[in-house]
């Protein structure tokens, strides 16, 4: 199965690229919800996940790739989608996301170019002008889509994660898991 029959032609640029990756970090808001903040009149925040995309974080994690999320907000809701996900690296309330960047791929022993970063807006950028693959969902800010390498051809929020993780297998030689585990 090729990439381009499930969604959209890619250059060997990024194939080449997203063979290399051994870790994908992942913006929230924009990026795995649609953008949008709920709030309750009693204060309570609500957000809303595909779970498409959590089926795709779970096959990246199974094939080998560790995933990490770095969001600026700090929110229980993240904490508990991305533990149910088995996502091990969660930092949330990062202002400054160079420095959990800087700080995962000391943990980890990987070089920018084992890294793909997959942002929306301007807080991202700082990341994802050092990782080797970074990646705007298809309704990023314009700043965003023209630095990345690769731009998904859905949204942040209705499976721009799913479609990056199917990227990175396809490209890794893995095979698309269609079963298995709910997300």
């Amino acid at each position: 199965m090729q990439f381009a029959d499930l969604y959209q032609p890619i250059s060997q640029n990024v194939v080449t690229r997203a063979k290399q990756i051994k870790l994908l970090i992942c913006d929230i808001d924009g990026v795995f919800s649609d953008g949008r903040i709920y709030l309750g009149n009693s204060g309570e925040e609500l957000k809303a996940f595909n779970t498409k995309d959590g089926f795709g974080i779970k096959a990246l994690i199974n094939s080998g790739v560790e995933v990490a999320v770095i969001t600026g907000r700090h929110s229980q809701i993240v904490q508990q989608r991305m533990t149910s996900l088995t996502v091990k690296h969660i930092y949330q309330g990062q202002e400054d996301k160079v420095q959990a960047y800087e700080e995962l791929k000391a943990n980890l022993n990987l070089s920018d170019a084992e890294i793909a970063y997959i942002g929306d807006d301007g807080p991202d950028l700082p990341v994802m002008e050092q990782v080797g693959f970074a990646v705007a969902v298809n309704d990023a800010h314009p700043i965003i889509r023209n630095l990345s390498h690769y731009t998904t051809l859905l949204p942040g929020g209705f499976g721009a994660v799913r479609e990056l993780t199917d990227l990175i297998m396809l490209c890794q030689g893995h095979t698309l898991g269609t079963s298995g585990t709910s997300a």
